[in-house]
């Protein structure tokens, strides 16, 4: 069910858009294009580097929430906390993208009480219809999906060489750094993996809050698709961007198990 929608789109990359047909002689003019036009090209690196950067945000503040349910909550009480973390969850993604474009908005909350206090004296303008705002939406969206994860790899951490670690004099900074968290990483690369696969295929929160500044891939994906009706080139940007996240994807993989075993 997944391997042919995939083929699919694979063999339209190949295929040209002759009007409301498709031309399907093959050809890598597509491919050509795509790799030759500056505006592609600009937006599949922007969309890399936002969701590598709501990749780094998100997995950084998750873990130190997953650390604290796993190591500083009692046991009876864990599951109360991983039912709290879930509550997003409860709201449709879309009513979330929108409640965090009214919280960034000018005369949102945000600036408002920054105003308020007399911090700024008018609205910021680098948190709402730029990357930033696309960032934000993103991270807090896909936290959950970071934290339990985490969570797991922590809980399966046996504490017993933690305290081995005390007893022969390493302090509890050199043992996070040299027991817990490559014990952890299996969590923190699916965390990473979760994260950053679905943020780069993401359109709606461009759509939303990223304005022109914010636009990415699968945006200029989506116009070729619906607005164009130029199947193949959204097809063969689908492809290129596929292939960029699974380039990426490997390469940490390859790293963190490098790393890990290293240690």
């Amino acid at each position: 069910m997944l391997a042919a929608p995939l083929g699919t789109i694979l063999l339209f990359s190949f295929w040209t858009q002759d009007f409301l047909t498709i031309d399907r002689t093959f050809t890598l003019d597509n491919y050509r294009e795509a790799l030759s036009d500056p505006l592609y090209s600009e937006l599949l690196f922007r969309s890399l580097r936002i969701a590598g950067a709501v990749t780094v945000v998100t997995v950084l503040l998750a873990f130190p929430i997953a650390y604290f349910v796993s190591f500083h909550v009692r046991p009876d009480r864990k599951s109360l906390w991983l039912f709290l973390i879930t509550i997003p969850f409860w709201t449709s993604y879309l009513i979330r993208v929108f409640l965090w474009r009214v919280i960034l908005a000018f005369d949102g909350p945000v600036n408002g009480t920054l105003m308020g206090l007399g911090i700024i004296d008018e609205p910021l303008s680098w948190i709402l219809y730029n990357a930033n705002a696309v960032i934000i939406t993103l991270a807090h969206a896909f936290a959950p999906f970071a934290i339990l994860p985490i969570f797991v790899s922590l809980e399966k951490i046996d504490r017993s060489l933690l305290e081995a670690a005390r007893d022969l004099g390493e302090s509890r900074v050199a043992t996070f750094f040299r027991v817990t968290l490559p014990l952890a990483m299996p969590g923190v690369l699916a965390a990473i993996l979760i994260v950053f696969i679905p943020t780069i295929g993401d359109y709606v929160t461009p759509r939303l809050v990223g304005g022109s500044g914010g636009t990415m891939i699968a945006n200029m994906i989506q116009t070729q698709f619906m607005r164009l009706n130029n199947a193949p080139m959204g097809a063969t940007l689908a492809v290129i961007a596929m292939l960029s996240v699974t380039v990426i994807s490997l390469l940490l993989v390859f790293v963190t198990r490098r790393w890990t075993r290293g240690r």
